[in-house]
């Protein structure tokens, strides 16, 4: 896996074998952050990455200038990795957090303009996922929830959907947080 811009760009980092991942392709990541580009200035991004696995998604997000980013994974292996990889490039914005991630959304109260998700394929709660997200309040107005997903799930009946983009076998879910949701919730 490689950080395709920004401070790091180029940079190679190569996760263990035994780790229980699936990494963002290089080419889905850069059509991803190319939409996430358009929507924000990362410069004044801050977002969480859930299911963070190898921290592929973090590393990008870091690198191009967001200046917090809070990684959320339930892998021991995992987080230990991100971590190492987070000191060994003096990545001071990349908070790495061990924990499921269902229950750091129903207990987290910090809100973010951006947020990841890419839970194992195999998920059978991506519905319960996007709910929490939205339920609690996790996104600033304004923000965007990206939700990694297999082909077989559509959300387009869900109020915040606004688009889904497929690049390959690889499907991103877009969800948005606008001024008129949150003032009609109140």
């Amino acid at each position: 896996m490689r950080i395709i811009r920004g401070r790091y760009q180029r940079r190679q980092i190569v996760a263990p074998n035994n780790l229980p991942v699936r990494p963002t392709t290089d080419m889905a990541k850069e059509s991803l952050f190319n939409i996430i580009e358009n929507h924000f200035d990362l410069e004044e991004t801050e977002a969480m990455d859930l299911f963070a696995g190898t921290g592929n998604i973090s590393y990008e997000l870091v690198s191009r200038g967001c200046p917090k980013v809070v990684a959320v994974d339930q892998d021991f292996g995992c987080v230990k990795f991100i971590r190492e990889t987070a000191n060994k490039l003096n990545m001071k914005e990349l908070i790495v957090i061990r924990s499921d991630a269902y229950r750091f959304l129903e207990k987290h109260k910090m809100q973010y303009d951006l947020i990841f998700a890419d839970p194992p394929y195999d998920c059978e709660h991506y519905g319960l996922i996007v709910k929490l997200v939205f339920e609690n309040n996790l996104l600033r107005e304004g923000g965007m929830f990206v939700l990694e997903h297999d082909k077989s799930q559509s959300f387009e009946e869900h109020p915040h959907f606004m688009e889904q983009r497929h690049y390959g076998k690889v499907n991103f879910s877009f969800f948005a947080q606008t001024i008129e949701e949150e003032s009609e919730e109140e």
